[in-house]
């Protein structure tokens, strides 16, 4: 799971192509080099999004939510993601900020998170690394 980016293209296009900075870029690189059975985008938006789902660019943000808003943001993604998933029994990785994750790992038994308490400096570093090895 990848947490949506601010920096994104002028019209509609896939998840997967409108998000254009270079930390989600390379986070869906380092996602999709571990061979998932599904990769999810965690959208302000949209909540839980196919990588080929079209959409328009929007501007919201979780940073700018109140604690109450990203609960409600939590709980529909939660929803959604029983759609696809078994939050009891399948393993998600997160690549996404602590926003994006706070309300949603209470509901999933399973998951890791292997960029935790790096900034997003840090985050470049390291998947650049970890991508050209």
């Amino acid at each position: 799971m990848i947490s949506c980016a601010s920096k994104k293209l002028s019209e509609k296009a896939k998840a997967k192509d409108m998000y254009i900075s270079p930390l989600f870029k390379l986070n869906l690189d380092y996602a999709k080099r571990l061979h998932p059975d599904a990769i999810y985008i965690l959208s302000a938006k949209h909540g839980l999004l196919d990588l080929d789902t079209k959409i328009d660019p929007y501007d919201i943000t979780l940073k700018n939510m109140t604690s109450n808003q990203r609960k409600t943001w939590a709980q529909n993604v939660t929803e959604q993601l029983e759609n696809y998933t078994d939050l009891q029994k399948d393993h998600f990785i997160f690549l996404a900020g602590q926003s994006y994750r706070k309300y949603l790992t209470p509901h999933i038994t399973s998951c890791e998170i292997p960029l935790e308490g790096l900034p997003i400096g840090k985050q470049l570093q390291h998947l650049k690394r970890v991508l050209n090895e």
